[in-house]
């Protein structure tokens, strides 16, 4: 059970959480500024500029992001001939995730503002898997795919201080992760006694994609605004702790089950920077990168021993055009600079506040 921000085991499209909340695009008059921090173009999931109190925000979103992995693996020994030579099997995975989702927000003050974020996601794996060993090489494919509502979020944000130019703004927030998806205990995989340990027979592959985690997240942030003309500069710093569960079970063939005892999830830590530039009133770019580090995870205690720190860096652009005083228009592309990142994501998102 390894941990990656790809949706393997414990997150979702996780990855699929490369891309900011909305703001409109437009350049912060001088009066404003030292109340508000200044509005670019999002690029990251932690918080942007706040809602002003009073107001209400519906945000339409599509996510789409995909990623492929060729994994090489020695698993054994043949003997041909009178040499014995290591059988190699090598797998090329593709995963095409996306997601729809409505987020609500509405600002209690003009520092306060409260969120709630619902997706419904789409997953499509497919996997090629072929021996090669002694020359002869046998492919064996497989799909899956998976489409339900995704885990619920909750999100609180505060203004802490009061910025001007050359001044950071800081802005705290707290983000809960629920469980409303399909987690990654409730699908049957293609083992039939057992997928690990003695007695083993399968590969672990899940016939049916989950959509969430399976765990609940706790995530606190902190996000600094620095406006200095011609630029604005931002970034964020956040911490994510995903509860464990106890008395779990894996699904397997034949309507049994495998037990697992207690998962402990990895958590995970981020951080991230961009620049962005105010084009005219209406429009603004923004450029930044986003990294995270995701810890191992644990079972009855015991750090799993295929279970590996993993990086994720992915580099962002953002745009964002603002149609009228009510509607924004936002596009965002990530590629994917490490491994274990997503290949490319792209986020369009269309605000409405009232």
């Amino acid at each position: 059970m390894r941990p990656s921000a790809r949706p393997v085991y414990f997150f979702i499209g996780g990855m699929l959480m490369l891309f900011s909340r909305p703001t409109p695009a437009q350049v912060t008059p001088d009066d404003d500024l030292g109340q508000r921090p200044p509005k670019v173009a999002p690029l990251f999931e932690q918080p942007g500029v706040l809602t002003p109190r009073g107001t209400y925000v519906l945000e339409p979103a599509v996510q789409y992001a995909y990623s492929s992995s060729d994994r090489i693996a020695i698993a054994g020994y043949a003997l041909i001939a009178t040499l014995q030579m290591p059988r190699v099997d090598v797998r090329e995975v593709r995963r095409n995730s996306t997601i729809a989702s409505l987020t609500a927000r509405r600002g209690i003050t003009n520092r306060f503002e409260v969120e709630l974020r619902v997706p419904y996601i789409y997953r499509s794996d497919a996997m090629v898997s072929r021996d090669v060993t002694g020359g002869i090489a046998t492919n064996r494919v497989s799909d899956a795919s998976g489409k339900a509502i995704g885990d619920a979020e909750f999100a609180a944000r505060y203004q802490l201080n009061e910025g001007g130019l050359n001044k950071p703004y800081f802005v705290a927030g707290l983000r809960f992760k629920s469980r409303t998806g399909r987690d990654p205990f409730e699908v049957t995989t293609d083992c039939t006694t057992r997928c690990t340990g003695p007695g083993a027979a399968g590969t672990a592959l899940q016939l049916d994609l989950p959509t969430g985690s399976g765990f609940y997240a706790l995530e606190p942030n902190i996000a600094w605004f620095m406006p200095s003309r011609p630029a604005t500069f931002f970034g964020t710093f956040s911490y994510m702790h995903n509860f464990k569960r106890s008395n779990l079970s894996r699904k397997i063939l034949n309507g049994q089950s495998e037990f697992l005892g207690e998962i402990t999830p990895p958590d995970s830590f981020g951080f991230n920077a961009g620049v962005g530039f105010a084009l005219n009133e209406k429009t603004t770019v923004s450029l930044g990168y986003d990294h995270i580090a995701i810890t191992r995870a644990k079972q009855n205690g015991r750090t799993l021993p295929d279970s590996l720190r993993t990086q994720l860096g992915t580099l962002m652009a953002g745009f964002s055009y603002r149609l009228d005083p009510q509607r924004t228009i936002n596009v965002s592309v990530g590629a994917g600079l490490t491994r274990d990142a997503p290949d490319i994501g792209l986020t369009v998102r269309i605000p409405f506040a009232f």
